[in-house]
């Protein structure tokens, strides 16, 4: 595979059946598209309800239904880079933060870093960070091992295809997802993880495991708080959303 870290970002986000506040977005140096997605598509950002789609006319071969990120996480399987293979139901019961990447991708690995320290830093409120790469298990093995990753990995390449596409997502890469220790999916935020929207995320996260806010409602501040941040990030950076 080659680095496509300098092709500008993609999120190709299909739209979902939610009807709820779910974190969709992509920043200037965000998602990066794996084979065959490369035409650049605008910016999107969290919409409070998504309406039903129309229904299809009358055709001898109707579109098909789009994709939808599931209300709760799928319990995949995949190998490690050892080949044990791991469900995503092993960690169920603690706030999950799933990250989808891939060692030749620019943004993916300026996140590790930060999904590291995030590990080790909420590790008192159970947070649990497992990365999936789409990538070659060798190439997996070889770059967690230099970078000194101490947080679960799952890979595979078709395996994570798959896994994509069981999150509703296209080929988009980097991607977050977060989730409550019910499995519930609070947000997902499409391309680089920053810090100040991790810790917001997060937080809302905590207040949901702990009870003191209800799923709807935690949904809501997200969208509306990284619509913020996204907001003050790009008058701070005025060519990033070029």
């Amino acid at each position: 595979m080659t680095d496509p870290g300098s092709r500008a970002p993609v999120p190709g986000v299909p739209p979902t059946a939610l009807a709820i506040a779910l974190v969709l977005l992509a920043c200037a140096a965000g998602g990066f598209l794996v084979q065959r997605f490369t035409r650049p598509r605008p910016t999107l950002y969290p919409a409070p309800a998504v309406a039903a789609a129309p229904s299809a006319p009358p055709a001898a071969e109707a579109p098909p239904a789009p994709r939808s990120i599931p209300e709760r996480v799928p319990d995949l399987a995949l190998p490690g880079p050892d080949g044990v293979v791991h469900r995503l139901s092993e960690w169920k019961g603690r706030p999950l933060l799933i990250n989808f990447w891939a060692t030749w991708c620019e943004p993916c690995r300026r996140e590790i870093p930060l999904l590291k320290t995030l590990h080790h830093e909420r590790e008192a409120d159970g947070l649990q960070v497992v990365g999936i790469a789409v990538d070659y298990p060798a190439a997996v093995r070889k770059y967690a091992a230099a970078r000194a990753i101490d947080y679960p990995v799952l890979v595979g390449e078709q395996g994570g295809l798959a896994a994509v596409s069981a999150f509703g997502m296209d080929t988009v890469l980097p991607f977050s997802v977060f989730a409550d220790p019910g499995g519930r999916v609070l947000a997902l935020k499409v391309g680089e993880l920053h810090r100040d929207e991790a810790e917001f995320i997060l937080d809302r996260l905590q207040e949901v495991s702990r009870g003191r806010v209800s799923l709807p409602a935690a949904r809501q501040a997200i969208s509306a708080g990284i619509a913020r941040l996204n907001a003050a990030r790009a008058r701070a950076t005025p060519d990033a959303g070029r």
